[in-house]
């Protein structure tokens, strides 16, 4: 598993992570951590937002899983869709879900395309109640170098995103990423485990020996990168209130990465992506 890097396409690569742009600018925290903007510069390109709809309904249920699923329902694939999988696209909380969803989701695009991490991917699909936010650390990645040896360059990612995409006060959702993130070093044994678990009800072995490559860093040490990710709607992006955030309550401080992206009318991506992935799934799916 080799790291890919930048933000260009490649083989394999979703179009919609192109619309990830580096900007260049960089800000300071309240105690001098560097934090980096990205902006999400999408467009009414027709056939890259089929393309994501159809990634980003994979994430709560596979295509060649959906019709069985619904069979016994009178639901249509897009019903199904609306009705069982996806959050209520109106009564609360399930705006606020799909927008924490789909900041999750963009995030572990960004770390298994960008940066060249393996990521599990049923993280929506294991939901039992949709209008519910999953519980444990929002993105886990891994990296090994070279499969079989032990490389303490090989490294484990664990991510907290927060957003806010619709159009009020700005909030200080970089610090609330930060803080939910000086979580994840006391749960990350949990979470490990809780992953290893789902891989061995799927009777997937080798994903299971991924993680064991983790489980024990006092023997076998690796890389830790533990990151925030504030997800903003352009017109609630505030430089102040980013730099009002404070990394000095965090246990790994000095291996926390700070990201803020921002892009234009994000909520209104949301629900065309979730429309799209509804509307699409009847014709789509063979």
């Amino acid at each position: 598993m080799k790291p890919k890097a930048g933000l260009s396409r490649g083989a394999g690569c979703p179009g919609h992570v192109g619309w990830l742009v580096r900007t260049g600018q960089v800000l300071k925290t309240n105690d001098g951590q560097p934090v980096e903007v990205m902006e999400l510069r999408h467009t009414k390109d027709g056939a890259i937002l089929s393309e994501w709809a159809r990634h980003f309904r994979n994430q709560y249920c596979a295509d060649s899983q959906i019709d069985a699923l619904r069979q016994g329902t009178k639901y249509s694939r897009s019903e199904y869709l609306r009705e069982i999988k996806f959050p209520d696209e109106h009564a609360r909380p399930g705006p606020s879900i799909r927008a924490g969803d789909f900041g999750e989701i963009l995030v572990a695009d960004y770390l298994e395309y960008c940066l060249g991490y393996t990521l599990p991917r049923w993280r929506y699909n294991d939901k039992s109640t949709r209008d519910e936010s999953t519980r444990g650390t929002d993105v886990i990645g891994f990296k090994i170098l070279d499969s079989g040896i032990n490389d303490p360059n090989d490294a484990l990612a664990l991510f907290e995103t927060k957003a806010q995409l619709t159009r009020s006060t700005p909030n200080r959702r970089l610090q609330d990423a930060v803080d939910g993130s000086a979580k994840d070093e006391v749960r990350k044994a949990e979470s490990l485990n809780a992953i290893k678990q789902r891989f061995l009800d799927r009777n997937q072995f080798a994903e299971m020996k991924m993680v064991e490559r983790f489980q024990n860093p006092e023997d076998f040490p690796y890389s830790e990168v533990y990151g925030a990710v504030a997800l903003l709607s352009s017109a609630v992006y505030d430089v102040n209130a980013v730099c009002q955030t404070t990394t000095t309550s965090h246990p790994r401080a000095g291996d926390l990465t700070l990201l803020v992206i921002h892009g234009p009318d994000l909520m209104e991506l949301v629900r065309e992506l979730y429309r799209r992935a509804a509307d699409e799934a009847d014709a789509e799916i063979q």
